[in-house]
């Protein structure tokens, strides 16, 4: 199993010493959000800071920016780092595109699949030599003239990996991505009866293995040294699970438990405002559904318990009242637990 750091973004100065000391610490790799912050310029600090850790977003959000753009950032980081980027994109929903970002919104499956493509050739034209002749629906790129374009990285093809919960964006990821970050607001039921029958089918018509295809995410972590840190972060975590319960978005994991009616009840209360009462309708019960709920002494066993044999890559949840701080010790062992990911394949 790998383990994942969230980067802290808070400022830029304090990227570089957080490296490090994930890098220290034994992480596989350190993420960043795209949430109050730009997720592209953390990893720039992170790559000249550390040797090894992989640096991934996860996620930027894809339709705000031009393939072009995204290509050229993911290809300097790729280059910087020594091969070890990974490009993790989301779309977002309808109203943060049209009302945040200011940017057309159209179905985001069959765009976000037209994204992918557009990316790979447009690394294929600057590391192969390759014309660049890309036409679709959403997007056109047939124009690269030698003043514009970088030279070969020289390291692997820059994997690509696609935030994903609904049905549509998961047989999007298998099929031409190289794997998916699965919303935490996510369930052990969900995995193994929508998200796993998914990947596979994607996987199956594009040809590909799933040791090859990484999947990463699908719950929460909330774990800490004592039992009153892991306290303090399941109480953060159910309150992460009302606010995501409010979003319709989200209502397809609720329907594999027969949880609409809660769904409903948390939409309505995010509607009249009285946000602070929404943590209060998710019952133990539903939190542990979503939730791994231990020390760092007891992780490995539920992680095996709720994660294994369908997720590669896990990450602890800190919350603003207390830091998971996982230690090295816990990282070992939670690396010890096996997945089906072998590695991104070279082709």
């Amino acid at each position: 199993m790998q383990v994942v750091t969230r980067l802290a973004q808070q400022t830029l100065r304090d990227v570089r010493a957080a490296a490090v000391a994930a890098e220290r610490d034994g992480f596989d790799a350190m993420m960043t959000a795209e949430n109050q912050h730009e997720p592209f310029f953390p990893l720039v600090l992170a790559a000249e800071a550390t040797e090894r850790v992989e640096l991934w977003t996860g996620i930027a959000i894809a339709f705000a920016r031009s393939p072009m753009v995204v290509a050229n950032a993911a290809h300097d980081l790729q280059a910087l780092s020594g091969g070890r980027f990974v490009l993790g994109l989301g779309p977002q929903v309808k109203g943060h595109n049209e009302r945040r970002f200011s940017v057309p919104w159209s179905a985001p499956a069959p765009r976000m699949r037209e994204y992918v493509e557009a990316l790979r050739a447009i690394w294929r034209c600057w590391e192969e030599g390759e014309p660049l002749r890309f036409r679709g629906e959403h997007y056109r790129f047939d124009l690269m003239t030698p003043n514009f374009a970088p030279p070969p990285h020289g390291q692997r093809p820059i994997p690509v990996t696609l935030a994903a919960v609904g049905t549509g964006m998961l047989r999007v990821a298998a099929e031409v991505a190289d794997g998916v970050q699965l919303h935490p607001f996510c369930t052990r039921a969900y995995l193994e009866k929508v998200v796993a029958p998914e990947l596979e089918a994607g996987l199956a018509r594009s040809g590909r293995r799933r040791e090859h295809f990484h999947v990463n995410g699908g719950g929460f972590l909330a774990t800490g040294p004592d039992a009153e840190t892991v306290h303090a972060i399941a109480e953060f975590i159910r309150y992460r699970v009302a606010f995501y319960g409010s979003t319709r978005t989200y209502w397809p994991v609720f329907e594999v438990h027969d949880l609409l009616d809660l769904g409903a009840k948390l939409h309505d209360l995010s509607k009249r405002g009285r946000w602070d009462e929404m943590a209060a309708e998710v019952s133990d019960d539903v939190l542990r559904l979503f939730a791994v709920v231990g020390t760092h002494d007891e992780l490995p066993a539920l992680v095996e318990e709720r994660f294994g044999g369908l997720v590669d890559q896990v990450m602890a949840m800190p919350a603003p009242e207390a830091d998971p701080a996982l230690s090295p010790e816990a990282i070992r062992a939670l690396q010890a637990l096996p997945t089906r990911f072998r590695g991104f394949s070279a082709a």
